[in-house]
């Protein structure tokens, strides 16, 4: 299959390769960018762990392909806070234990900030329907509540 040559800018950084494509943007990630904060679960856009921000808004990256992201802005686990600190949303799932073992987080966190983003003061409802579309496999969703909750409060 022929490969096809994309532009992307990954985190604030031009990024120019060459992909089959069929590679999805997950696997571009990790393969090809070496970012392996985006997690593969289910691989079928169900479990919400391969969560970027394409242009901001958050998709799930095992169900875009990377030549649909040619030209476009991702934005991954990686790119958010600051290389000696952490984003709002990554220290308030620090400081409310809002995750077990890690797996689902960085999807987490993605969502959680385009959420907030587009909805800074959220009611409880808001915040699970908000977040329907991640799922955390150790049951760790009160401490993820309570740190949507402290992130809100945070953000500006």
């Amino acid at each position: 299959m022929d490969e096809i040559e994309i532009e992307t800018r990954v985190n604030g950084l031009a990024r120019r390769g060459r992909v089959e494509p069929r590679l999805t943007l997950a696997d571009y990630l990790r393969e090809h960018c070496h970012l392996t904060g985006t997690h593969l679960g289910c691989e079928h856009g169900v479990c919400g762990a391969c969560t970027v921000l394409l242009d901001g808004a958050a998709v799930r990256a095992c169900l875009v392909l990377a030549v649909q992201a040619d030209g476009a802005e991702v934005t991954t686990i990686e790119g958010l806070g600051e290389p000696d600190a952490l984003s709002p949303v990554q220290e308030a799932f620090r400081d409310h234990h809002g995750l077990q073992c890690g797996f689902c987080t960085p999807g987490f966190v993605v969502s959680v900030t385009a959420f907030l983003r587009d909805n800074p003061d959220p009611s409880d409802d808001e915040i699970r329907a908000g977040l329907s579309g991640n799922i955390c496999r150790c049951t760790g969703y009160q401490g993820i509540m309570k740190a949507v909750r402290a992130a809100a409060r945070s953000t500006p």
